[in-house]
């Protein structure tokens, strides 16, 4: 659908009163003056109006109607193709969405066609709107300005995920065994998403200030200042993403040693329960011999019999477990 639609000549907004084949009309005529469209998810029949006014590539058309793009600049005759990847942080979950804006400039026009909740542009506009000297610069100043808003978002973003990362240390560190694995997992996906959207801009921002867009041409200082913040955003979040690895090592070796001393206990316990088995079978054995009933057997009439194999029993047993003590198993 159609979100916002302008005109702007002069540094002064003007409200399309007609259609949008009459604002076109209106835009070439004054020859000072641009068109802005901003579109939220159309379909294919509401940009059919746009491009039955402006010819534009049916690869760009297709790829603005569906999204799914990584960021880039792409030329098509005297239009310019820029794809960007807002992100949204929802501080609840730490969860990252990430949207997409498709931008169409050319000299008297800028078609803005967004994807998702990430970014909206209505700031963006009412910003541009507020500085005459950014409005000057045309379908470049409204390109800045977008990127700029994006990059700000990245900056934001980044520090967010800095508290998680903290927080996550503070849990692996605290000595209450939680098993963060999952936690941890997640932030490092999280992280791997807003790479994905923001590496890519970097070397579209960078064609733009070496001076091989003309259209930006007028204002490549500006450029080359959200650049300069995107590559700090860019170095933090390399660092995030190397700590995140160092904490997730960092927990499965506490982890794993937890494991090993609770293994070391079964195995001490298990040895105290074999010598204390190993100590009750001495004088079960004999007991067990001499309760076998049978008539001839060695010593069941000697008097002395009965206290003689009650001291082999006991003789036996602090043998065994003198050798279990000097051994360590008990």
């Amino acid at each position: 659908m159609i979100v916002d639609q302008a005109i702007y000549c002069n540094g002064v907004r003007e409200t399309i009163t007609g259609d949008i084949s009459d604002a076109f009309g209106a835009a070439r005529a004054r020859g000072d003056c641009f068109l802005w469209i901003g579109l939220h998810e159309p379909t294919q029949e509401e940009f059919d109006l746009i491009t039955s006014e402006v010819k534009l590539h049916p690869l760009a058309v297709e790829d603005a109607i569906h999204a799914h793009q990584r960021a880039k600049l792409e030329r098509y005759d005297d239009t310019l193709f820029v794809v960007l990847k807002p992100l949204l942080y929802a501080k609840e979950s730490s969860d990252i969405e990430v949207g997409e804006i498709n931008l169409f400039l050319s000299e008297d026009f800028v078609i803005s066609v967004r994807h998702g909740q990430a970014a909206p542009l209505a700031a963006v506009r009412r910003r541009i709107e507020a500085d005459p000297e950014l409005l000057a610069c045309g379908p470049a100043g409204v390109l800045y300005a977008i990127c700029d808003e994006v990059v700000d978002t990245y900056g934001r973003i980044s520090h967010e995920i800095e508290g998680d990362l903290i927080a996550l240390e503070q849990r692996v560190f605290s000595g209450e065994h939680a098993d963060v694995t999952e936690d941890i997992y997640q932030l490092k996906r999280e992280v791997l998403e807003f790479r994905t959207a923001q590496d890519p801009l970097i070397p579209v921002l960078e064609e733009i200030v070496k001076g091989r867009v003309e259209l930006c041409s007028v204002n490549r200082e500006q450029f080359r200042d959200v650049l300069d913040h995107l590559l700090r955003v860019d170095a933090a979040v390399d660092e995030r993403n190397e700590l995140l690895t160092s904490v997730l090592s960092a927990h499965l070796a506490l982890v794993g040693r937890e494991q090993s001393q609770a293994a070391m206990q079964q195995n001490a316990d298990m040895r105290k329960i074999s010598s204390w088995a190993a100590l009750i079978a001495v004088p079960t054995m004999i007991a067990g011999i001499y309760g076998m009933n049978f008539d001839y057997m060695p010593e069941l009439h000697w008097l002395l019999g009965y206290p003689l194999n009650l001291t082999v029993m006991v003789v036996a047993v602090l043998i065994v477990h003198r050798l279990l003590r000097r051994s360590g198993w008990l």
